[in-house]
Parts: structure tokens; sequence; C-alpha cells
């Protein structure tokens, strides 16, 4: 009886583990490369003017490049001249917000996920409706062309 209750534990704990690494595995596909994981989820800083979205400019949205919930409308990004892309408002709800312990800026993270996008900067002067500007990442982003995606 003590081995038929042995081999049921090991069963147990082997099913976990692979059920585990399912999810693993299909939570990290979502990513396109190991740097999005990187900078997403450990903060890793990407250089200014490197990103393919900096000086981006068409219609539709962009998503957040780990989970794919939708962020931006892309009528509110602006040149902003920092070499990342630059919004000035996100979609509601679609982005967390926390001060930084030093209390100079405030990250912006994804509400779906939590991966990390940027920081939001108050009170620069650019010339848009809410006096904001949200700093984020090109590799934290993914783009859909407004044609694309009809749900939104």
């Amino acid at each position: 009886m003590a081995l038929k209750s042995k081999t049921s534990v090991f069963c147990v704990r082997i099913y976990a583990l692979v059920s585990k690494w399912k999810i693993l595995r299909n939570y990290f596909t979502l990513f396109e490369s190991g740097f999005q994981f990187a900078h997403m989820h450990a903060h890793n800083i990407r250089y200014p003017g490197t990103g393919k979205y900096d000086k981006f400019y068409e219609e539709g949205f962009y998503k957040c490049g780990g989970c794919g919930t939708p962020l931006y409308k892309s009528s509110t990004k602006f040149n902003s001249g920092c070499g990342w892309p630059a919004f000035y408002e996100g979609l509601p709800g679609a982005i967390n917000r926390t001060p930084d312990p030093d209390g100079r800026r405030i990250e912006i993270t994804c509400a779906a996920c939590g991966g990390h996008l940027g920081h939001v900067f108050k009170g620069e002067g650019f010339p848009t409706p809410t006096d904001e500007r949200h700093c984020v990442n090109s590799i934290s982003l993914k783009f859909t062309p407004a044609n694309a995606d009809s749900s939104l």
C-alpha cells in the first residue's frame, strides 16, 4: 500500500511540473525576443533613438508587447525629441502608475500583465492636452494598424 501512495504522489508532482512548464512556455512565446522579456520584466534599459516606433506615425493602436492589451491610440503620440515614443495619454484603465523610490519619476506598467512600459513625466510644457509625456520603450509595444483591428 505504501508503494502505491508514493507512486500517486510522484505522478501528481510530475503532472504539476508539466502543467507549470506548459504555462511558462506559452507565456514566453508572447514575447518577440529575450530582449523584450528582459526589458518588460527586468527593466533593462534601451538606448534612445534605437526603437522602431520613435519616429513612426501611422494610424492605429499601440498594444502591450507582452500581452497584447491596447495601451495607446496613435492620435495621442507626439514628437518629444527624447528618443523614445512619447504619448500624452493612455487608454482608460490600461496603464498603472507607480512612483519610483526616489520620487523623481513615475513608472508606467501594463495593467493587465505588469510589464514595464517606461515612465511618465508631468509639467514639461509640451503643447498637449494633458501636459504629460509617457516615455515608452518601443520594445514594450506592438503596433496594430487602424484598418487591421476593428474591435477597438
